[in-house]
């Protein structure tokens, strides 16, 4: 069924998954100083903090295929409630005799809820919305997810600071409670009209526009999340460029922050424009063609002004291209198989977001910093080709119009 207050129901979902994000980065600033208090090694303490997306990589598809089988409500309000009881179990972790075993079962539980949330929440927000207004739905929900997890950085940092490590893990893990309170009291049932007993927990969604999309956004994950974010400090120590008298550390830091900040910013204008446009691909390939020119500033720019608008043009590009492309994937696909479609768009973005640092480091160390960053200026590229040949192939037009897109 649809739901009968659309913009409520958005404002739900993004507050909620905003609130619930907190517990994705508040072990982020503790974990790796609280570990050589606990007894942690350093390598049992990457596994921790990589966990969730190791078991979202492979819980995307699972729950994509529960929404289509039992609809939205469930599973979003189990997936936030799981996360909340997950960010309590690092207060465990610190209390227990085997720290590390406890942190990594609730990095685990986290990947779990993660999994169930992502998939909803686009899914949700393509029930309730409209064609002409689901660009901008879909990028207010992307940035709430987005903007979620660097404040959980900052409460992580600030709060125990300020009182203590328990403290910021029972804050977060309350604004996560708080969220599952808020979907239980607002959102409603909003894809199922009956039990799909043919959905099978493993099936994956291979159509055109689910493939589609989820290869463009490999590519994006593979080059911003992977490439850029583990090779970018080593990067200016190789090149000498500092900022603020901070090492490389602290100059790749204000960096990234400026390609999160980019990137949230215009996962509203891009959705907002495609509606107001009325087509989403002109859009998507706009902002693939910025990210491919931030990369190519990167791969030439030896100051730090120069990789300021490098970063800034591909943290823009990510985040222009991820509305208006969530908003084309549910204007293709048909509502009961939306659940799957996210699935397997959340599954091939987090393939992209684990290979690229396994494939950036070495390839740095082996062609040189120039080379690696060029290549990944054609990724975006290869992206736009994929996505104009998808299109073509599903609708017969290289830019279908949001006016002809089907009602769900």
């Amino acid at each position: 069924m649809r739901a009968t207050r659309p913009r409520a129901v958005v404002a739900a979902v993004i507050a909620c998954t905003f609130f619930v994000g907190f517990g994705g980065g508040v072990v982020f600033p503790i974990l790796p100083n609280l570990g050589a208090v606990l007894g942690i090694s350093s390598f049992m303490v990457g596994l921790i903090l990589s966990a969730n997306r190791f078991v979202r990589l492979f819980a995307n598809a699972p729950a994509g295929a529960l929404v289509d089988r039992i609809g939205t409500r469930k599973p979003f309000i189990a997936g936030l409630a799981i996360e909340g009881v997950a960010t309590l179990g690092y207060n465990v972790a610190i209390e227990s005799a085997a720290p590390e075993a406890w942190f990594l079962l609730a990095r685990i539980a986290w990947g779990l809820g993660s999994a169930l949330v992502f998939a909803t929440a686009y899914t949700i927000t393509a029930d309730v919305s409209e064609a002409k207004s689901r660009g901008t739905s879909m990028g207010f929900v992307r940035a709430g997810i987005t903007f979620g997890f660097p404040a959980g950085l900052v409460l992580g940092g600030v709060v125990s600071d300020l009182y203590s490590v328990p403290v910021a893990f029972s804050v977060a893990a309350a604004f996560a409670l708080v969220a599952s309170v808020l979907a239980y009291a607002i959102v409603p049932e909003t894809h199922a009209t009956d039990v799909q007993s043919s959905v099978k927990p493993w099936e994956i969604d291979r159509s055109v526009p689910a493939l589609t999309a989820g290869l463009v956004n490999f590519g994006l994950y593979f080059s911003y999340v992977g490439v850029l974010f583990s090779t970018l400090v080593v990067f200016l120590g190789d090149r000498g460029i500092a900022v603020f008298g901070y090492t490389a550390q602290g100059t790749s830091g204000f960096l990234m922050a400026g390609t999160v900040l980019a990137g949230s910013v215009f996962m509203l204008v891009g959705g907002s424009l495609s509606d107001r446009l009325g087509a989403r691909v002109p859009i998507v390939l706009a902002f693939l063609v910025a990210a491919c020119a931030g990369f190519l500033v990167l791969a030439v720019g030896d100051t730090a002004v120069g990789l300021l608008v490098g970063c800034l043009l591909i943290g823009a590009g990510q985040g222009g291209v991820g509305g208006p492309l969530l908003a084309l994937l549910a204007d293709l696909t048909p509502s009961d198989r939306m659940g799957r479609a996210t699935g397997t768009n959340n599954v091939l973005g987090d393939v992209g977001g684990g290979l690229g640092p396994l494939v950036g480091l070495p390839a740095v160390d082996t062609f040189g910093f120039v080379p690696v960053y060029a290549a990944c200026a054609v990724l975006p590229l290869a992206g736009g080709l994929v996505l104009l040949v998808g299109v073509y192939s599903h609708t017969g037009s290289l830019n279908p119009q949001v006016e002809d897109a089907p009602t769900n």
